[in-house]
């Protein structure tokens, strides 16, 4: 299925959520759609049952890490789910590399190049996120008092 074809045929609870504005989120919903194929065809294999069941998990944390984090207040803790979502991007790409003996070769470049565009959309979210995150005012103390000034003499014991 085409990306432009896929588009139409998401739920609207799920396009008319203020998430759905960000590519990188769609582009990560759809890779774990058309994975779901490639997960069938894997677990087809004996030998790829775990590749297909890590696929399967990691394809589906992109989308999901990138929920959670743009419900999170801005900052470090919304940067610490997109820097999980962009984990999983990775974790799914090297399954994918490790599935080319069994998935034909168009299907393993198709999604590495889209998990690849991915990755590169989140890299600068996550910079993005960490440089206005909220930072604790400094506190101005008062270090002068009537008692002790720090120009007089204190005798000691």
């Amino acid at each position: 299925m085409k990306y432009s074809e896929w588009l139409s045929t998401v739920p609207s609870e799920i396009t008319n959520d203020p998430i759905w504005k960000l590519e990188v989120y769609r582009l990560a919903l759809f890779a774990d759609d058309i994975g779901w194929n490639d997960v069938i065809a894997l677990s087809k294999n004996n030998l790829m049952w775990g590749v297909a069941d890590q696929l399967h998990r990691s394809l589906g944390s992109i989308s999901a890490n990138l929920t959670e984090g743009y419900s999170r207040s801005k900052g470090l803790d919304r940067a610490r789910f997109f820097e999980f979502s962009l984990g999983s991007a990775r974790e799914s790409r090297d399954w994918y590399y490790k599935s080319r003996h069994v998935l034909p070769v168009e299907v393993i470049k198709h999604r590495m190049e889209l998990i690849t565009r991915v990755v590169s959309m989140l890299a600068p979210m996550i910079s993005h996120q960490r440089k206005n995150a909220l930072r604790e005012e400094q506190a101005e103390y008062n270090l002068q008092s009537s008692i002790l000034s720090l120009d007089s003499e204190v005798p000691f014991p």
